[in-house]
């Protein structure tokens, strides 16, 4: 009876025990994680931002001494190099000009930065992007939403040879919901355990899609994800509410 009763206590022990660690230990453990991922993403963005803003700023810096260098050509009616310059130029401007502006600045700098690496990795791209100046939404959290599901997609698109690789991004206001989309090619198909989509990819990837999970519930939002052979498809509805 005396041995029945000590393996009840030590039981009862373990029980708490575990009720401790999974209702108050592993959660802070997890937020913490996460916290530390969601502060690396932020950083590497606005690094990202910061070295496509040196290089617009470099080239503005040269801007006068091109425009001298074509007019010493045009003067001296050298034609052919003014146009070998013209081309230099152009394919310089290329790196550092801004894609798109979409009305919103921190979006403009995600889409940005993430779009100079997509074109940097040889990755078809379509972008309609337009969202308001001022939207109820923090910008860390679109920053960590918008680049967490861009580079999500880049590494489907990088297991695929070149000519395969293609992105495709739409985000507007809808219904007053801000109306995320991002579709991408991909190697098959993705694989799920019940409704979640598995991933490959080790380290802090897991979390990028928790991360997603919780933003989108933070805002009482919306997130679909459909897979076919090739294609991977990610939909996020976020409401608005009004900014005084």
């Amino acid at each position: 009876m005396r041995e029945l009763n000590i393996f009840l206590i030590t039981l009862v022990i373990i029980v708490v025990i575990n009720l401790i660690l999974w209702l108050f230990i592993l959660p802070r453990m997890v937020n913490k994680k996460i916290a530390r991922f969601q502060n690396d993403l932020v950083n590497r963005h606005y690094d990202e931002v910061e070295t496509m803003y040196r290089k617009m700023r470099g080239w503005r810096h040269d801007y006068h001494n091109h425009i001298q260098v074509l007019k010493v050509h045009m003067g001296m009616k050298q034609y052919e190099e003014a146009a070998e310059y013209l081309e230099h130029l152009e394919k310089d401007l290329t790196t550092v000009d801004t894609v798109i502006k979409t009305g919103n600045v921190m979006v403009d700098a995600i889409l940005n930065s993430k779009l100079a690496m997509i074109k940097e990795r040889k990755i078809q791209v379509d972008v309609t992007a337009i969202v308001p100046e001022s939207i109820s939404i923090s910008g860390i959290d679109l920053s960590v939403l918008i680049g967490n599901i861009l580079d999500n997609a880049m590494e489907a698109c990088m297991k695929l040879p070149e000519e395969k690789r293609f992105l495709r991004i739409y985000i507007d206001i809808l219904k007053k919901q801000l109306y995320i989309s991002v579709t991408n090619s991909m190697d098959g198909r993705a694989k799920k355990r019940g409704n979640l989509f598995l991933t490959n990819k080790e380290g802090d990837h897991g979390f990028g899609l928790l991360r997603i999970d919780s933003i989108v519930s933070k805002y009482h939002g919306f997130i679909n994800r459909q897979t076919e052979n090739g294609v991977f498809a990610t939909e996020v509805m976020l409401p608005l509410t009004k900014i005084s």
